[in-house]
């Protein structure tokens, strides 16, 4: 679980569609050099592009530290959406904001933004109203 908390944005590219899968390898070959379970670590590295619709445990805590962000104090959350738009200033404004509040609508539409308890309690509550504020934000309201 440390390396792919460690790994799962290894690789990053704005304008690549596989960096997961390419972070997910990394941890792999990590793995298998240090002995460790490299099919787990790349399945953990995986979990993070939040499509999986069932989780192992494992996976699910993985996924929960990524989303915790989305938890933080608004000054935060806020500084994190400006590191976004920076890493996708090629991106016209008009399509990010199209493209980040279909995004971050997603998280608003799931039943629970985070799958252990723990982090619901936490966090669940202050995301869901970042996620509101930043939506606002990017539609202009």
């Amino acid at each position: 679980m440390e390396l792919a908390l460690w790994l799962h944005d290894a690789v990053y590219d704005p304008r690549a569609r596989d960096n997961e899968e390419r972070s997910a390898e990394w941890a792999k070959s990590l793995a298998v050099k240090k002995g460790l379970d490299a099919d787990r670590a790349a399945g953990l590295v995986l979990a993070t592009k939040h499509e999986l619709s069932t989780l192992t445990p494992d996976a699910r805590l993985v996924v929960d530290i990524d989303l915790s962000i989305l938890g933080q104090p608004a000054e935060r959350f806020d500084k994190y959406e400006r590191g976004i738009r920076f890493e996708y200033a090629w991106v016209s404004q008009q399509k990010f904001r199209e493209v980040r509040a279909k995004i971050l609508e997603g998280f608003l539409e799931r039943p629970a933004i985070y799958g252990i308890a723990h982090f619901r309690v936490k966090y669940e509550a202050p995301a869901r109203e970042n996620l509101r504020r930043s939506i606002r934000r990017l539609k202009g309201l």
